[in-house]
């Protein structure tokens, strides 16, 4: 059957599946277009969840000033943690060698954009903001997690590990220090300590190596750093 008449017959998604990798491969600069694209988005558009708001059925609380300005404090930092997790997630999959892993770095992304949508949410609720800091979160974590990435894959997966550690170990932090009316923001925290604690799992599961004490450090030291910043800007 001739080309023109096979490719008449097939939907354009098809007529693409048939179309030479080589012909059709993404050069860098169509890349790194398309991650300033994803940046402009996460960082300057309003956030939408895939999945539902974890607190629906919580009851909104009566907090006092003090309370709600706690709650916001932590809430903004959580959002901050949100605009890096993807940020990193998707520098390590940008200069990633195996494509199931790229793969299951976008998911990890794509769920990490489902808790900036509820930190966001929560954040409107408090009549509370985002970090005004947030570009320079996603720029540096975007070059942490690339140079993270061109290590190879096992510390990649290492990095996500560790990262999501972290991460889980602040969430406990904020389940502590919430106010003890704030049930709505507690609802969002646990369901998102729970993911990340997953993500944490997954990613040793699929051969992630122990990174070496002093990054560690290192590590943890950047997130203070971040947290201490977010929680007042």
């Amino acid at each position: 059957m001739p080309a023109e008449r096979l490719f008449a017959l097939q939907p354009p998604e098809k007529i693409v599946s048939l179309i030479p990798m080589d012909t059709r491969k993404i050069n860098l600069g169509d890349t790194i277009l398309g991650e300033i694209g994803a940046a402009l988005k996460i960082v300057a558009s309003k956030a939408r969840a895939t999945k539902p708001f974890p607190a629906t059925t919580a009851e909104h609380p009566k907090l006092t000033v003090e309370d709600q300005r706690a709650a916001s404090a932590l809430m903004r930092v959580n959002h901050a943690g949100e605009i890096s997790a993807q940020a990193l997630y998707r520098g390590q999959a940008m200069v990633a060698r195996d494509q199931a892993l790229r793969q299951h770095l976008l998911e990890a992304a794509d769920e990490e954009h489902d808790h900036l949508a509820w930190c966001e949410t929560r954040l409107n609720e408090l009549n509370s903001r985002p970090s005004l800091l947030s570009p320079i979160w996603y720029g540096g974590s975007f070059a942490i997690g690339a140079l993270a990435g061109l290590a190879g894959d096992k510390i990649s997966l290492g990095f996500v590990a560790e990262t999501e550690h972290q991460v889980t170990a602040h969430l406990e932090s904020h389940l502590r220090d919430l106010p003890a009316d704030d049930h709505r923001s507690r609802e969002v925290i646990l369901q998102m300590r729970d993911d990340e604690l997953r993500h944490s799992t997954h990613a040793l599961e699929k051969g992630g190596a122990k990174l070496p004490t002093p990054i560690r450090a290192c590590m943890s030291l950047t997130s203070k750093i971040m947290t201490t910043l977010a929680h007042r800007i």
